[in-house]
């Protein structure tokens, strides 16, 4: 599978966890010239508190549209060291 966003892949694997819909890719698959740290967090009961990137590409920003749980709770085990996409960013 590939993530795009702007016409450019940020991120390929073939090692994808789907988790209510949402393909996660091993962090080692992206492509890091693509992202910047955000401080953005969120929280899901189930599985802990989620971490962001922004998605940078051609100098354009798309704010937020990576997430990430570096601790996830037990039952969302499998996504830990993975790395999801929303906002726009395409993944086929």
């Amino acid at each position: 599978m590939e993530a795009r966003w702007q016409g450019a892949v940020i991120a390929a694997s073939e090692d994808i966890e789907t988790v209510e819909r949402n393909a996660y890719f091993p962090a080692d698959a992206l492509r890091m010239e693509h992202f910047r740290v955000s401080d953005h967090r969120t929280t899901c009961p189930w599985k802990g508190v989620a971490h962001y990137y922004d998605v940078l590409v051609n100098g354009e920003v798309n704010a937020n549209a990576a997430w990430f749980y570096p601790e996830p709770h037990q039952a969302a085990a499998a996504i830990r060291g993975r790395v999801a996409f929303w906002k726009g960013v395409q993944v086929s």
